[in-house]
């Protein structure tokens, strides 16, 4: 199982912050004769009912962890990126951003659980669970052998993540070195499923990584259900709220993705050798003109 711990300090609700950091890295944007565009980041809807994951969530755990806890970050990120140039870019953008290679910024935790929350509210469904089919059941069964031996390496994860944090079934095509992270660089592993796990709010996002399933293991999204029990609480959600139609369609974006990425390189590799090809001609003709003249 590849795992990764990163360890680095995030702001949390109501610390105070350096009054130096959004000025520096974030500038206030000049004024200018045109509209400015920006949108302030809103609390998404559930894909469902507060009750509709009972008895396996109960309405009183969304009540808490989306009414409240989601909520609480999406209007402390607004606050946080006001005025700044974060308010322009799209979620995903400020996580990235904010995340800033390791050095995470304050903005980070908040923008990056904004994002996991959506995502992991999409990865269930009311009568969920069950088992996947197409091409996800056959990347399961050919990168870990079966799909209860994915089950049980996500059940793994998840339960011994130390303190807060996410398990995810990610797809793994990465070509970026990210800095000051434990990320390990593009080999001929590439292009398979793997489980990750990762501390407090970071997710896959930051080691160039495709999500396509998310569990929460931060304690206020299982106690009022579970109390302490984190291993019936994963049990529960990979057995009877999962939804694999979900996690089917996020693989394919993936790939589709990894074949993009694939195409561009190979487009851009073409490119830099027919200049080199050129240029090459060019010194070449340059040196049998010198030889003509002489």
């Amino acid at each position: 199982m590849e795992s990764f711990s990163i360890s680095s300090s995030c702001a949390t609700l109501g610390t105070p912050l350096p009054s130096h950091w959004k000025s520096k890295l974030f500038p206030k944007r000049k004024n200018v004769k045109m509209a400015k565009v920006t949108s302030k980041l809103e609390l998404k809807p559930l894909p469902y009912a507060l009750e509709s994951l009972e008895p396996h969530m109960s309405r009183e755990t969304l009540e808490l962890h989306w009414g409240r806890h989601h909520r609480e970050h999406v209007e402390a990120l607004n606050k946080l990126i006001e005025g700044s140039e974060l308010e322009e870019m799209e979620l995903e953008e400020i996580v990235l951003s904010s995340y800033n290679k390791g050095n995470i910024l304050p903005p980070f935790i908040h923008a990056a659980q904004i994002w996991n929350h959506n995502f992991f509210w999409q990865s269930m469904k009311p009568g969920g669970g069950g088992r996947p089919s197409g091409v996800l059941l056959k990347l399961i069964e050919r990168d870990f052998g079966s799909f209860e031996g994915m089950v049980k390496e996500f059940k793994r994860a998840a339960s011994s993540q130390f303190g807060s944090g996410w398990a995810w079934l990610v797809y793994k095509a990465n070509q970026l070195d990210v800095g000051n992270a434990v990320n390990p660089l593009p080999s001929e592993e590439d292009n398979k499923l793997v489980v990750a796990k990762s501390p407090n709010a970071v997710n896959p996002l930051v080691w160039d990584y495709s999500p396509i399933l998310a569990i929460d293991v931060w304690e206020h999204a299982y106690y009022l259900d579970f109390e302490n029990r984190r291993d019936d609480y994963v049990s529960v959600f990979m057995e009877n709220l999962v939804s694999w139609e979900v996690v089917s369609s996020r693989l394919e974006m993936a790939i589709e993705r990894a074949a993009s990425r694939q195409r561009q390189e190979e487009e851009r590799s073409e490119e830099e050798e027919m200049l080199h090809t050129e240029a090459t001609e060019v010194y070449l003709d340059s040196e049998s003109d010198d030889a003509e003249a002489d």
